[in-house]
């Protein structure tokens, strides 16, 4: 048998430092993920759903004449219990999160963990009127913060367990979405119950129909998406501060020749926030320059990489499928890694090198990774010491590879801070971005979010379908690694609006000075999206809810189970939603297909759909844009009528220096 010919470095990445890298693997006969990925032909009846394995009497595999499975289930059955199982564990991952987060605020309040307090007093307000945690005493007087601290830590984990009704956090969606969820009977209760439930049902005898599988699979995906992910997006900002906009930069180049480099990777932000802390300790530094290095330089993977980033401007190595190519520069002293999205393969790799892999969850262990327990208690302690072994493998370090390619970029952009920077402080809202799309300059909004898939080319569909939105005035916001190909691409400096935007879009950013595509955190933060629909609902002239909004949400290079949750609790919420890159884990069953498409439509006004080609995901969300503005009664999309600002006399004095700036507005004068 022939051997399957493997891609070129060319046709597998779009992102020219990884290439450069991916160049540099093949030289070193260095094996990757886009190596194991050519080899690896995948499994065609899996990969449609159309396998069985969830008892002994299994695997069944429904191809062919075989329409049953051994207990009698059908194609359709075994179909949605496969997909809800996924739902229910990438629910459980971003929720088990947020659990951690709420113990690591409880430490902290009963002065447990010292090295962590309450950033952001005002968030913690907010987040206490939520879950019904008085700031105020008997007498009227304010609590005392460590108390409020405390008894929001308390509510957060009694909502994993809750008994009774449902979820609190559920009051934050429009009043006319709640009312949805509760007709439908999908109102999550406890976070736990839900995903315990799924498994339950999908366990052999129990659900048999298809519809009401996924009933449950849409109830288990919002106790996520309202529930565990909102609650970890509200307490990292209480403990870490609520993000604002901070300048960094993106890409391999970011690494440093003559620094110790420390890799961040991963998704807790507890140990990140230590080891940003730790590696700004003079004495390491001078530690480090006792080693012969000039001091030391963070910088992150994946969603690790994008909560330090928006806090800290720790700058961004790379998205998820640059882990690999990170320790291939030779470059990097360690890469310290916390929970999901962890590749085994990192210590093949690292042990070509000087790279030491250091995991650190007591629930992510990886065989042949230098193993340090992070524990809150002792937080900075053990960041110090990571941190010092890290500097002890400078003196090692062999010929390095840091591709000189690195790319600006502005992040922070929480839901909070957009609301101000529409308004101000004595006028923030999103009026102005309800105005902006009522009247057309912006034609719609894009939730672009995800991961990357290495069965696709790496960034490609990301750099894709964000340009083709740019240049049709939709504005694009993103989560996640979807962010990071962004932010290499130069997407998310405002001048990258003058260069890329449709002329209604650039007239907005130009007004309000951001982005075109805005960075709103990593991938636990999509509440932040949901947050920012909700509020445009609640303004008046795009309806309603969160179906009237002109907007679609997409994962263009989904592969996480994570992924298929994000993407259920967001179509339960009322969203479009597609999934690239792949037919989708239900193709082989039209009639589950049809039930996540037609059927939730009619149910919550949202519907998911599994689209492989760049064109045709561009093509669907831009025709469901347009339908929903005219829904709306809004006027037809005329990218004509606008761009009188931006296009001339302003992109020309834009490019000047800043002297010549001067001169070509004021004549010379200053004032």
């Amino acid at each position: 048998m022939a051997k399957k010919k493997g891609r070129t470095p060319e046709e597998t990445s779009r992102d020219p430092a990884a290439v450069a890298i991916l160049e540099l693997a093949c030289e070193l006969e260095a094996e990757t993920a886009f190596a194991r990925a050519d080899a690896i032909v995948p499994c065609n009846i899996g990969s449609q759903g159309l396998c069985c394995k969830h008892c002994a009497m299994g695997p069944c595999r429904l191809v062919g004449t075989v329409e049953r499975g051994v207990c009698g289930a059908t194609i359709s059955t075994i179909a949605a219990r496969n997909f809800a199982r996924s739902v229910a564990a990438g629910a459980a991952a971003h929720s088990d999160h947020g659990r951690d987060l709420a113990y690591t605020l409880l430490e902290a309040a009963e002065g447990h963990a010292p090295d962590y307090g309450v950033s952001d007093p005002f968030k913690l307000a907010e987040v206490a009127g939520y879950l019904e945690v008085p700031t105020r005493d008997e007498t009227g007087a304010t609590r005392p913060l460590g108390e409020v601290a405390r008894d929001v830590a308390l509510a957060a984990l009694k909502e994993f367990g809750r008994t009774h009704g449902t979820l609190l956090y559920l009051k934050r969606a429009p009043i006319k979405r709640q009312r949805i969820w509760h007709e439908l009977g999908i109102a999550p209760r406890g976070i736990d119950r839900e995903v315990v439930e799924l498994l339950h049902r999908t366990n052999i005898g129990n659900d048999q129909d298809p519809d009401h599988i996924l009933d449950q699979a849409m109830r288990c995906a919002l106790a996520d998406g309202w529930g565990g992910s909102m609650l970890a997006t509200d307490l990292t900002d209480i403990l870490f501060g609520t993000p604002a906009p901070v300048y960094s930069q993106a890409n391999l180049g970011v690494l440093s020749k003559d620094k110790v480099n420390i890799i961040i990777h991963g998704h807790e932000p507890t140990l990140s926030e230590m080891i940003v802390a730790a590696s700004q300790d003079p004495a390491l530094i001078e530690y480090a320059k006792s080693k012969g290095a000039q001091g030391i330089q963070l910088a992150g993977i994946c969603c690790t990489a994008n909560e330090t980033l928006m806090r800290e401007g720790v700058p961004l190595a790379g998205n998820f499928l640059m882990q690999e190519l990170a320790i291939l520069t030779g470059a990097v002293e360690a890469i310290v890694v916390d929970v999901q999205c962890i590749f085994e393969g990192l210590v093949p790799i690292a042990q070509r090198f000087h790279t030491e892999v250091i995991t650190t969850s007591p629930k992510a262990r990886v065989v042949g990774a230098t193993h340090i327990q992070f524990d809150e208690r002792r937080a900075l302690e053990i960041a110090r010491e990571i941190v010092r072994r890290a500097i002890d493998r400078f003196p090692l370090r062999g010929e390095t590879h840091i591709p000189d390619i690195r790319s600006q970029l502005i992040p922070g952009f929480s839901h909070e801070y957009i609301d101000y920077a529409l308004g101000g402080v004595y006028r923030g809202s999103l009026r102005p971005l309800n105005d902006a799309i009522i009247a057309g300059r912006i034609r719609g909004v894009v939730a672009n979010i995800g991961c990357n898939n290495p069965r696709v080319c790496h960034d490609s569909l990301h750099q894709y379908v964000v340009t083709e939105f740019l240049k049709n005035d939709i504005l694009v916001v993103e989560t996640g690694c979807g962010a990071i190909a962004s932010a290499k691409q130069g997407y998310m400096t405002p001048q990258a609006a003058l260069e890329v935007a449709g002329p209604g879009l650039r007239e907005v950013c130009e007004t309000v000075g951001i982005p075109p595509v805005l960075h709103m955190g990593a991938c636990v933060d999509n509440s932040r999206i949901l947050t920012v629909l909700s509020q445009m609902a609640s303004e008046t002239g795009l309806g309603e809810d969160i179906s009237d909004i002109p907007a679609v949400g997409m994962a263009p290079e989904w592969m996480s189970e994570k992924a298929l949750a994000i993407a259920t609790y967001c179509v339960a919420s009322g969203a479009y939603v597609i999934l690239g890159g792949s037919s989708g884990p239900v193709s082989g069953c039209e009639e589950v297909l049809r039930l996540m498409s037609e059927g939730w439509e009619k149910k919550v006004g949202g519907r998911l759909e599994f689209v492989e080609d760049g064109e045709e995901i561009v093509r669907r969300a831009i025709a469901h844009i347009d339908r929903k503005r005219a829904a709306l009664g809004l006027p037809e999309y005329d990218a004509r009528k606008w761009g009188r600002s931006g296009d001339r006399r302003m992109s020309y004095i834009l490019e000047l220096p800043f002297e010549e700036r001067i001169e070509a507005v004021y004549g010379g004068r200053r004032s």
